[in-house]
């Protein structure tokens, strides 16, 4: 079996930041084995009222892995990723999506938005960009 080297997640903020003591005390108190989940992650920041890109590099500089994107994109095991293309036959949802594309890509942000104003599931949400080619970018908590 060859030695896979864990990740060191601090190493993607080369200037030097410290964690948020709260948030760093937060994300401890609920990571488990090392990791926590997207959704744990925006309780922490609904509940601490601080932005996502905060909690999101404090989990980094903690080197703890974050799992189970709400969008399906990362995070599963054993196969990372658990979103398939499916065809929605909802114009509004693409409409809503090709308005928010920028350079051919949907932000996580965008997506999660499109998600409440349409009152449509971010995994069916994530399904649809799939189906047609279309790339979610900017994960609000940092990890792509």
């Amino acid at each position: 079996m060859a030695f896979r080297e864990e990740k060191n997640f601090a190493n993607k903020h080369k200037h030097k930041v410290i964690p948020d003591p709260l948030i760093k005390e937060n994300v401890l108190e609920r990571a488990k084995d090392g990791e926590i989940s997207c959704a744990v992650a925006f309780e922490v920041e609904k509940e601490l009222q601080v932005s996502s890109d905060k909690v999101g590099i404090t989990i980094d500089l903690l080197n703890i892995k974050l799992i189970k994107c709400q969008m399906g994109l990362f995070g599963y095991k054993p196969q990372k990723k658990i979103v398939k293309p499916e065809n929605m036959e909802n114009p509004d949802l693409k409409d809503a999506i090709t308005d928010a594309l920028v350079e051919g890509r949907l932000s996580c942000k965008s997506a999660w938005e499109i998600s409440s104003r349409l009152d449509v599931p971010k995994l069916t949400l994530s399904k649809a960009c799939e189906f047609w080619g279309i790339k979610i970018n900017n994960c609000q908590l940092g990890a792509f």
